[in-house]
């Protein structure tokens, strides 16, 4: 596998799953080297690691909700929160669903900073 001999910087980003590599590369695949820069710069300051993720979900237990604000779902985090975590059920099902969550929340923050990107010549 070529992508693992390569001293390639996304590599480096905590958790970065083989999913999130597939949607990274694809975005790669049509930016120029000014814009790819770009991309990494805006890329790597919004995505989120499962295992940041995973402690917030942890933490929603004692502050429910936390783990849906900071992946920008607000109005799930206010429900959650009014709620208890739904009963502390939905906070469950987030802790075990963590990496799911991250890899939608990463992926989302890829098709923006590829936006961002594709605009910055």
């Amino acid at each position: 596998m070529e992508m693992f001999q390569n001293n390639n910087p996304y590599l480096m980003l905590p958790g970065m799953t083989p999913e999130e590599w597939g949607y990274i590369q694809q975005a790669l695949s049509q930016l120029s080297e000014n814009q790819q820069k770009y991309f990494y710069m805006a890329y790597s300051t919004k995505r989120k690691s499962p295992q940041d993720l995973l402690i917030f979900c942890v933490v929603g237990f004692f502050v429910p909700g936390i783990q849906r604000f900071i992946i920008g779902q607000i109005g799930i985090g206010i429900l959650y929160f009014f709620t208890a975590g739904i009963c502390v059920i939905g906070t469950i099902v987030d802790l075990v669903n963590h990496r799911t969550l991250a890899n939608e929340f990463n992926q989302k923050m890829a098709f923006e900073s590829f936006q961002l990107a594709k605009l910055n010549n």
